[in-house]
């Protein structure tokens, strides 16, 4: 008899295939997993779970007694309760790495398109309101030989300094739990506190996880200390940032504009005063979201659900401690 599995939300098609050719696949999209039915029923027998955004708590987890893993299709996994898991013996994995160069090519992306406020001017053009040449009040500020602040010193964060340095001549501050010697070296990083940073950055960037700690981490405190020309940039997730605080530092001036790619409520309502700001240039969280690294997500998140299901260690396991209860 196949092993029964469950497929939520998101994964490519050939690994969705794949995997259906090997297991009893349940795939459910666009569902609340507190009240659906077909899920529930499912989750009484499944080994495995695959996929984005599901909330894995105590009350899953009651449902799920013969559950051995979840394989999140993310880097992040602030959506999977760890301690629970790690008390039920239940294996959980991520998907670091691979979209590294991904999120660090988006981040500049949105830096560069607040900077030169190239949403702004495409929508003038294609509106048909360029009708003479562009005075100041259109101008943007270089981003090069600038200043950018790096909160999150981890992969994504050093491949984004990776970027300003080399190919930015940009001076790289930076802040983290711990300092990395090697950032250091590699692109004269400067290690400082949070609030050094903020007052000298003209590029604050946030890409740090979603934890406790870390939830509300910038505020109406953390912008006073911003320069009125910074540009701010969130790719990390969106409650990392108290949202009515930067609507109120974009609003007042505190700040001059940001560039977003995470939001405290996705999708984003529509009333959402962040809409309707000429300096705030939004993303639909896709940070990753190129074929190639969406694809590699799902190969790495299907090679660690099929080694947890088989009695092996998944190549990218978030609570090793479990394996070696398993294996003992």
């Amino acid at each position: 008899m196949k092993k029964k599995i469950i497929v939520y939300e998101r994964l490519e098609k050939p690994v969705l295939e794949s995997l259906q050719n090997k297991y009893d696949v349940k795939f459910l999209k666009n569902i609340d997993a507190k009240t659906n039915e077909e899920f529930l029923e499912h989750l009484k027998d499944a080994e495995g779970i695959i996929g984005l955004a599901l909330e894995v708590n105590k009350a899953l987890l009651d449902n799920a007694p013969n559950l051995k893993i979840v394989s999140n299709v993310s880097v992040g996994y602030n959506n999977l309760d760890i301690e629970e898991l790690s008390k039920r013996n239940i294996m959980a994995t991520n998907t670091p790495d691979v979209l590294t160069d991904t999120v660090a090519d988006t981040v500049f992306g949105i830096l560069l398109a607040a900077a030169r406020r190239i949403p702004e001017l495409d929508h003038l053009v294609k509106s048909k309101q360029w009708i003479e040449a562009l005075g100041p009040e259109y101008y943007g500020v270089d981003v090069h030989h600038k200043t950018i602040g790096i909160i999150g010193m981890g992969r994504i964060g050093q491949a984004i300094a990776k970027r300003a340095k080399f190919g930015f001549d940009m001076n790289v501050l930076y802040h983290s739990r711990t300092r990395k010697h090697d950032a250091e070296e590699k692109f004269d990083a400067t290690y400082c506190s949070l609030e050094k940073l903020l007052a000298e950055s003209d590029f604050p960037v946030l890409i740090t996880p979603l934890t406790a700690e870390t939830t509300g981490l910038i505020g109406k405190k953390e912008f006073q200390l911003m320069k009125h020309s910074a540009i701010f940039i969130n790719a990390s997730r969106g409650k990392t940032v108290v949202e009515k605080d930067l609507i109120e530092a974009l609003q007042t001036g505190e700040i001059a504009a940001a560039g977003l790619d995470v939001f405290e409520q996705e999708p984003v309502e529509p009333n959402n005063p962040l809409l309707d700001m000429k300096n705030v240039v939004t993303l639909p969280h896709v940070g990753s979201s190129t074929y190639e690294t969406e694809l590699k997500m799902s190969e790495l998140a299907a090679r660690n659900l099929e080694a947890g299901l088989n009695g092996d260690k998944p190549p990218t396991l978030i609570n090793p401690k479990v394996w070696e209860l398993l294996t003992k």
